[in-house]
């Protein structure tokens, strides 16, 4: 053991560092991201284990945009990346340049995960109508695939209109975003703009495997199809195949065709139908005139003849006309006759006026007869009251000796009075003095009082810290309770 070489620690530590660089070069390694956090320099440091060990791993800042996946806590990965070792902590790690998903059940955990969340949130409750005739119609898909061309043929054949394209990359890194931007930018568009605003909107690709249609799974991808104010049919993979932008989307299709299909009617279609409809409407038009004929000669039927009625009318006019040209004469005549039969019966102003004035004389004797009898018999009461009553002088007398006797009453009686008062008073002072806290003080006591004057009657009322006033006999002394737990000190 003498002979062998020694290390220093960082040459040990670079010769382990070599070591496990050269002898395993690049490897896959699959296990559960964990304790992941990106720094503001861009590098991304996480762990991963599976049931019985654990590996740091690091992602540098110029593969984060291809490592082929975002990083997370949670899901399982297959990571391909270079082993070295990290000499300052004696730690072997992973340098990943890319990262797979660890088969389709991760894959599956993963979508469903976020489907529950977003669920949770509401995005997928929200469905708008699709427009009838739509004179626009925006495609969000790659221009180089087959699904652009069979979209414009189903819409060429069943109902030409415009079509406006917002090419994107429908797989790889960086496809969600490109999708996302394209739904945004599709809903941010004016009414009024240079570019028009589609009426609804197209989002479709192909089929895939499921890592193919992770674009369409992305959360980002989700929440702009939810949030997109224009009608949004989805058209992804095949029919059998399903990504959480269905679940957002206003209207699924199975395929890019048969979502041409729900956007724009057919022609033909549209033009039957309005053949149909115009067939019924003339028809009905045609029974409610009918009908409306046959009422208006019912009612005819029972109208009597216009000539007739005018006959009539015309009969009548004359007949009232005749009897008003004679109904006149006839009525001056009647009223003359009632005239002179009133005049037989009225009689002479002469004789009406003697026959007043007789009347008037005969009231002004009876009136000057009655007078004088009046005026007798007030001037016997009169002098029938004045000897009933008493002479002045003598009344007067009375008066005064009553007021004498009163006054004489009131000067013996007052006297007495204040006497049997100042007695009573007397007799209530000392009554008083002796139930007066002022002469408990004199014996010794003393009153105690609060800042606010009122009594202290309890050991509780005098809190630590309070304020007191003490008062004795001769004055009182201000206190403070000190702190013995609320009681007084002794």
């Amino acid at each position: 053991m003498q002979n062998a070489p020694e290390f220093t620690v960082s040459e040990l530590a670079g010769t382990v560092k070599k070591t496990l660089e050269t002898a395993f070069g690049r490897v896959r390694v699959r296990g559960e991201i964990t304790e992941f956090k990106a720094y503001g320099s861009g590098h991304q440091y996480f762990a991963l284990k599976d049931d019985g060990a654990k590996i740091r791993a690091i992602i540098w800042k110029a593969v984060v945009g291809r490592v082929g996946l975002k990083a997370e806590n949670g899901i399982e990965v297959i990571a391909t990346g270079r082993l070295t070792s990290y000499p300052e902590r004696s730690e072997y790690q992973l340098i990943v340049e890319k990262l797979e998903y660890a088969g389709v059940g991760a894959l599956l955990a993963k979508i469903e995960a976020l489907r529950v969340r977003l669920a949770a949130e509401g995005l997928f409750t929200r469905k708008q109508a699709l427009p009838m005739v739509p004179r626009f119609i925006g495609v969000v898909t790659s221009p180089q695939g087959a699904v652009l061309q069979d979209i414009k043929t189903t819409i060429a054949r069943r109902f030409p209109c415009e079509i406006i394209l917002w090419p994107v990359s429908v797989q790889g890194e960086a496809a969600a975003g490109q999708i996302a931007a394209a739904i945004n930018g599709f809903s941010a568009l004016p009414r009024s703009g240079p570019i028009p605003r589609p009426d609804v909107l197209i989002v479709a690709r192909g089929g895939g495997s499921l890592e193919d249609l992770m674009a369409f799974n992305d959360e980002a991808v989700v929440r702009a199809a939810a949030l997109c104010t224009i009608p949004l049919i989805s058209a992804v993979g095949h029919e059998t195949d399903t990504t959480l932008i269905d679940f957002a989307s206003d209207r699924r299709a199975p395929t890019p065709t048969a979502a041409a299909e729900m956007a724009i009617p057919a022609r033909l279609e549209l033009i039957a139908d309005l053949s149909q409809k115009s067939a019924r409407l003339s028809g009905a038009l045609s029974r409610r005139s009918g009908e409306a004929r046959s009422s208006l000669d019912r009612a005819s039927g029972k109208l009597p003849d216009l000539a007739t009625l005018l006959g009539i009318a015309r009969q009548r006019f004359d007949d009232r006309s005749e009897r008003l040209t004679m109904a006149l004469p006839n009525f001056v005549d009647a009223r003359r006759r009632r005239l002179d039969e009133a005049s037989i019966r009225l009689y002479h102003p002469r004789e009406v006026i003697a026959g007043k004035t007789s009347v008037l004389a005969l009231l002004g004797q009876r009136f000057s007869t009655g007078w004088s009898n009046v005026a007798r018999r007030a001037e016997a009461r009169v002098e029938a009251i004045a000897v009933q009553l008493p002479d002045p002088h003598v009344q007067m007398l009375r008066h005064q000796n009553r007021v004498m006797l009163l006054g004489q009453r009131l000067q013996t009686t007052i006297p007495g009075k204040l006497t049997e008062s100042a007695i009573f008073v007397r007799a209530l002072s000392a009554r008083l003095e002796a139930v007066s806290y002022a002469a408990v003080l004199l014996r010794g006591f003393a009153l105690v009082t609060n800042s606010k004057s009122v009594a202290v009657t309890s050991v509780s009322e005098a809190t630590p810290g309070a304020a007191l006033n003490i008062r004795f006999a001769d004055g009182a002394v201000p206190v403070k309770v000190a702190p013995t737990q609320g009681k007084l000190p002794l």
